[in-house]
């Protein structure tokens, strides 16, 4: 997934979703930097018990709707409302209903379909930046500011720092973000296979000289394992690239020097790190598939125990899956995160492999051809504030809980405390969440998290508290950088974007440090034939602007 995201001119994102982490919306376990990835068509949940009645809060300003949503991705698609216990009690307690409209793998074509035959549904989840502003300047969208004093949720939440952000160049809001946050996330990073580890000698892993030394000891005893797994289309290799200097996270495309934005071609972190990965490569310490696995491939490697150590922009949601199904039969088994391996002689406390930013992951939209705009804001409002968090994260009222703390966190129930997590995934608890609040629901899960025993918490949850959220580092400066596509810019960024994936693929192959160093000066060169500079120069622009903005 990650890649294509990864690739675009500015930002990641593992995240694919968080998310990214972490991209999204499968059911939570992740809220940030979600993984983006088919969901599953699901049968109907078993009958709902009755619903519990609403809130006051709920009652009163959640006006009864039912609207047609599309979510803008391949990957995605979006189940049937009703079809799970959250979705039935919001149809049956608040009637507010929703029909899909799918993509059905086509995306890009299905959203231009649309556009030009003035079929838009009523509601679009889409990343900020080019598809925002297409529909925007086509007179398509929904302003929302009128409805920000009247349904605050948003407004409180998000701050008015983050809607400025989000407000378009006539000043209007036309974006509801997901998975904004004020508080560090994010799901990238390390892990190793304990047990391997322990069979080893548990040696020093901290640095990249350590790691090749690791690396190698584990191709000379485990024939059967991949010493170190990237990730699909090697995206593992731009999170190894945050362990090459402090505070400095992938940043695609672009390297900030100054108050200028510079070549990453002729950025020396960037450079380093490829020489290292092509290195590990060019001694098999590294998946020779890297650029036609799947994550499915991937995610089996994991769970059989074939893989000794994992880089990639999401390693806790794929951890805590394998971790659980090795420990299944052997309990001395599994994965565990580690702080993030840097280059020797940096602070271990400035390594930032993660980046996360207060606008989210992506954002949704409500077009003109809805029949009544207000009553659907009431309904997303609803949603990203306390109660709707609540109920779309963690479940209705009297299914795993029945009472909250004087902090609104849920107080698990017996079936909370006895039921597995296998068995909650079943209710799809999550998937229906498209405006993510993500510093309530990190923070409240990881304290519903502490109510159960040790052996039933989750993985996931822990690894992002004990490494992942602190080695992640706020980039909301770098968000809306990106030119529209059919621009003078845009059509630079295309230029410049398969240059570099060309060059990343080219790199890997190459026999030596300075055959590494001579494909990247040649990429420079071609990205400056292609006007690189005139891009560079429009995104600094934006850059400053969005600082400007933040002050």
């Amino acid at each position: 997934m990650k890649r294509l995201a990864q690739m675009t001119v500015v930002l990641c994102t593992v995240l694919l979703m968080a998310g990214c982490g972490g991209g999204n919306n499968t059911a939570v376990q992740s809220t940030t930097q979600p993984t983006k990835e088919p969901a599953a068509a699901t049968a109907a949940a078993e009958a709902t018990p009755a619903a519990e009645e609403p809130s006051t809060d709920s009652a009163s300003t959640v006006k009864p709707v039912t609207f047609s949503y599309y979510s803008n991705y391949d990957w995605d698609t979006t189940e049937q409302w009703g079809a799970d216990s959250t979705t039935r009690w919001i149809a049956d307690t608040l009637k507010v209903n929703m029909t899909p409209v799918q993509s059905s793998g086509a995306a890009e074509t299905k959203f231009s379909t649309m556009i030009a035959s003035g079929s838009l549904p009523d509601v679009i989840m889409t990343d900020r930046g080019a598809s925002v502003e297409r529909l925007r300047q086509g007179g398509m969208l929904v302003a929302l500011d009128e409805y920000l004093d009247k349904y605050p949720n948003l407004k409180n939440n998000a701050g008015e720092a983050t809607l400025g952000m989000l407000r378009s160049d006539d000043g209007k809001l036309y974006q509801f973000p997901n998975w904004y946050t004020s508080s560090p996330n994010g799901n990238g990073g390390w892990i190793i296979n304990k047990k391997i580890y322990k069979e080893l000698g548990s040696p020093k892993l901290e640095t990249y000289e350590d790691l090749y030394a690791y690396l190698k000891l584990v191709k000379e005893k485990y024939t059967d394992v991949v010493p170190l797994e990237v990730g699909a289309k090697g995206r593992g290799i731009d999170t190894m690239y945050g362990g090459w200097a402090e505070n400095k996270p992938y940043l695609a495309k672009a390297n900030p020097v100054g108050n200028e934005l510079k070549s990453i071609f002729e950025d020396e972190v960037f450079i380093e790190n490829m020489q290292y990965a092509s290195k590990l490569f060019r001694d098999k310490l590294i998946s020779q598939d890297v650029f036609t696995q799947t994550g499915d491939q991937i995610n089996e490697k994991l769970k059989t125990g074939r893989v000794a150590v994992y880089v990639d922009g999401d390693v806790v949601n794929p951890g805590r899956g394998a971790d659980g199904a090795l420990k299944a039969t052997d309990p001395e088994a599994g994965y565990e995160i580690i702080w993030p391996i840097h280059k020797a002689g940096l602070d271990a406390a400035k390594i930032t492999p993660n980046n996360y930013n207060s606008l989210g992951w992506n954002v949704l939209v409500i077009t003109k051809n809805a029949k009544d705009p207000e009553a659907i804001f009431s309904y997303l409002d609803w949603v990203t504030g306390e109660e709707g968090q609540r109920i779309l994260n963690f479940g209705r009222k009297g299914l795993y809980w029945d009472e909250t703390d004087a902090d609104g966190v849920p107080i698990l129930n017996a079936q909370g405390l006895s039921t597995e997590q296998a068995g909650k995934d079943k209710e799809r608890i999550g998937r229906f969440n498209w405006v993510g609040n993500t510093t309530f629901i990190d923070q409240t899960k990881a304290k519903m998290d502490a109510q159960l025993p040790a052996d039933k918490q989750n993985w996931t949850t822990l690894a992002q508290q004990k490494v992942t959220w602190k080695t992640s580092r706020n980039f909301t400066e770098f968000v809306n950088l990106d030119p529209l596509p059919d621009s003078e810019e845009g059509t630079i960024a295309t230029a410049v974007n398969d240059i570099y994936q060309e060059v990343f693929a080219k790199t890997l192959y190459a026999k030596s440090d300075e055959e590494v160093l001579s494909l990247i000066n040649k990429a420079n060169e071609d990205a400056k034939k292609a006007g690189y500079d005139k891009l560079l120069k429009f995104q600094t622009e934006r850059w400053q602007s969005n600082l400007s903005k933040m002050k």
